[in-house]
């Protein structure tokens, strides 16, 4: 396996393709006009980051996570949710349809992640986590094959 280094840009995809990447930041800001929770929201971007190993995303949506309230006990323990007492059923839910969602190569998600989380969410608020979800996977997929932000 080549070894990285974080803190130098691979390729500036936001420079040279100015139009995508305004069209990027546009979906972006929609997805994060939803009514649902932003610690909630921040969970989702940080732990679909972890599974896509795109480091810029994880360093930022942890910051963003503990700038907005969450503890570093719930943050240090969302790669091992499932085994901890530390969220609620709603996160939890939140949290699976992400895992379902980033994992795809593993199939398509399945009903009963999906009934879960319809469960916990009405129908809209389903369909913003949804777009969260979509949105933050794509960010992480640019920083993972371009990495076009250092870590700093």
């Amino acid at each position: 396996m080549t070894t990285t280094n974080p803190s130098t840009v691979r390729l500036a995809v936001d420079e040279l393709a100015p139009h995508i990447n305004r069209a990027m930041n546009a979906l972006d800001t929609a997805s994060r006009q939803t009514g649902l929770e932003a610690s909630l929201l921040e969970l989702v971007r940080a732990r679909a980051s972890q599974l896509n190993g795109c480091a810029y995303c994880v360093d930022m949506h942890s910051r963003d996570a503990r700038k907005g309230g969450e503890s570093e006990q719930r943050l240090f323990a969302l790669p091992v949710w499932r085994e901890t007492p530390f969220f609620t059923g709603r996160e939890r839910a939140a949290l699976e349809l992400t895992e379902a969602g980033t994992r795809l190569t593993d199939g398509p998600v399945s009903d009963e992640v999906y009934g879960r989380a319809a469960a916990e969410f009405t129908e809209t608020e389903l369909a913003e986590l949804i777009w969260t979800i979509t949105v933050i996977n794509a960010w992480n997929r640019l920083g993972a094959i371009a990495r076009p932000w250092p870590l700093e």
